[in-house]
């Protein structure tokens, strides 16, 4: 088979496939400039894909000829975070399995673990589905459902989906090998889109409930992340917990406290309910917990923490 992929959602795919030796060759997007140095930095599939000692052919257009030779004597074709179009000349004749992580027809696009996140969902489904012409909307070949844990982030899930989908992929790659697959078409009237994150979305609302708080935050982290300010100083808010201004823990009623208030040692009112902080970052400093970020601070209850979207450049 011919493995398509960038992006690290394919890596342990990959490997398992290479363990297995199921791999002809892998096809990746050219290297690119990375970090502050700008040094060319292959893909990680590319990495990957050297580190098992497969062929690999990085290319900027994968329906070129080359390609399209390596792909002739190929069964099954794999398009895991590819991030380029296979026109039906390269995939025709074949079947050509996708891992994309959302519950198909929902989340269609760029950001599906993020936007589904965002929006408060609290199960994550990831399909293996067949490339179509048109974006994600091939026919489902199989279903794995994943619970989102209470402090969980876009992150952390998009890791765990990328190794605990392994099964469902090989599953349905022997299927397509002895010819026994079979796909469910997608209602395309029940799509939704999933479009790409932007750093004007690095913000949340305190108004929102707690829940939705929560499912923001995380789902912004790693990136664009979420900016928030409190004593004059912008912090980035990387991880959170839900709780209740009822519980024990805290004394205030719901009405008595703005959105965004400090009500006491790491904890913020939202429109319903109220966060705990766990985890900030400050402006070119590392990650750390809210309890250590206080300490030389004047940080106090009644203070207000604020969220507001990214300023344009100009």
């Amino acid at each position: 088979m011919v493995f398509f992929g960038s992006g690290s959602l394919g890596v342990p795919c990959l490997q398992e496939l290479a363990r297995r030796g199921f791999i002809d060759v892998v096809v990746s997007q050219p290297d690119r400039p990375a970090g502050r140095g700008r040094v060319s930095t292959p893909t990680p599939i590319s990495a990957a894909a050297l580190e098992c000692g497969l062929k690999l052919i990085r290319t900027d257009n994968a329906n070129q000829l080359e390609t399209r030779d390596q792909c002739a004597r190929a069964k099954v074709i794999v398009v895991i975070a590819f991030g380029q179009k296979l026109l039906p000349e390269l995939i025709d004749d074949r079947v050509a399995i996708n891992l994309h992580p959302s519950a198909l027809p929902k989340w269609r696009g760029a950001a599906p673990i993020q936007r589904a996140m965002m929006a408060g969902e609290q199960r994550i489904t990831a399909c293996a589905m067949a490339v179509a012409e048109r974006m994600d909307a091939g026919a489902i070949y199989a279903r794995h459902d994943f619970e989102l844990g209470a402090t969980e982030t876009a992150g952390e899930l998009h890791d765990r989906i990328a190794r605990d989908s392994v099964e469902m992929m090989l599953q349905t790659i022997e299927r397509a090998r002895v010819g026994t697959i079979i796909g469910q078409e997608q209602i395309d009237a029940h799509a939704t889109r999933a479009m790409k994150l932007s750093k004007s979305e690095a913000y949340v609302d305190f108004a929102q409930p707690a829940q939705l708080v929560r499912c923001r935050i995380h789902g912004l982290a790693p990136w664009p992340g979420c900016d928030a300010e409190i004593s004059g100083e912008p912090i980035r808010l990387l991880r959170v917990r839900e709780v209740s201004v009822n519980s024990a823990a805290l004394s205030a009623a719901p009405s008595a406290n703005l959105p965004g208030e400090i009500l006491q040692e790491g904890f913020v009112a939202c429109g319903v309910g109220a966060i705990e902080i766990i985890q900030v970052q400050p402006v070119g400093g590392r990650a750390m917990a809210w309890q250590d970020f206080c300490r030389g601070r004047s940080i106090q209850m009644g203070q207000r923490m604020t969220s507001a979207p990214r300023k344009e450049q100009t």
